[in-house]
């Protein structure tokens, strides 16, 4: 497994996004000149943020539903 960077812009990807993907679908992809090879360690970096955004939301609607139940079950 690769970890590949845009580079350039093109109709299905904006620039800076980045995926893992089989070795041989990453050398396609880079020779065409839209991508570049990243460590893994910014993969990971990219993907921590949107989990930490996703749990906090998730954690809100938990305390709101649980108040919503209490009120009710009086």
């Amino acid at each position: 497994m690769k970890c590949i960077k845009a580079i350039k812009s093109t109709n299905h990807t904006n620039v800076g996004v980045i995926i893992r993907t089989t070795d041989i679908e990453a050398d396609s992809k880079v020779k065409t000149g839209y991508w570049s090879y990243v460590p893994k360690s910014e993969w990971k970096l990219s993907k921590g943020k949107v989990k930490n955004v996703t749990e906090g939301e998730n954690t809100e609607e938990t305390k709101e539903n649980k108040k919503k139940s209490k009120k009710v079950s009086k």
